[in-house]
């Protein structure tokens, strides 16, 4: 590939959560009725020129999986249900994104609802974060990055 996409593009509502660590976006491709496969691959080859070096997944399903391992890019799956308790999901998540956070991984995670990431950042930011070590604040500063309420889940 040559040309001005050659480095892809930046995924639709990408923010970062963590400066130059842990970033959240629109599911590379978009979503099911307007998913558009060249469109996920310029996004992920953008996120692999980034130095982006793991996906994690929040999708209940195994969309686009298949697509990281195509262009050779670390991901894991945390199934979030739909309509459920995340905090089984949750108890899994944190430990392992503190662990790759430790290990200077660079992590996105296209969720699979923005609101349940929300509410799922604005938990685990004042377990790991010295900078916002109290739940009102993480919630706070959730809502302005995201430009999105966060549910009761997360409060």
């Amino acid at each position: 590939m040559r040309g001005r996409w050659a480095a892809g593009i930046v995924p639709r509502n990408f923010c970062w959560i963590v400066k130059d660590h842990l970033a959240v976006s629109e599911r590379p491709g978009g979503y099911a009725p307007n998913h558009r496969k060249v469109r996920r691959h310029e996004e992920l080859l953008w996120l692999r020129a980034q130095g982006f070096t793991r996906v994690v997944s929040l999708l209940a399903s195994t969309h686009n999986l298949h697509a990281y391992d195509e262009l050779h890019l670390e991901w894991s799956r945390f199934a979030m249900p739909a309509a459920s308790d995340t905090r089984d999901v949750l108890a899994e998540l944190y430990p392992a994104l503190h662990g790759w956070l430790r290990n200077n991984e660079t992590c996105t995670a296209p969720p699979g609802g923005a609101r349940r990431l929300c509410d799922g950042c604005g938990r685990w930011l004042p377990a790991v974060s010295e900078i916002l070590p109290d739940g009102p604040r993480a919630i706070t500063a959730m809502e302005q990055l995201l430009r999105r309420q966060m549910g009761t889940a997360g409060e």
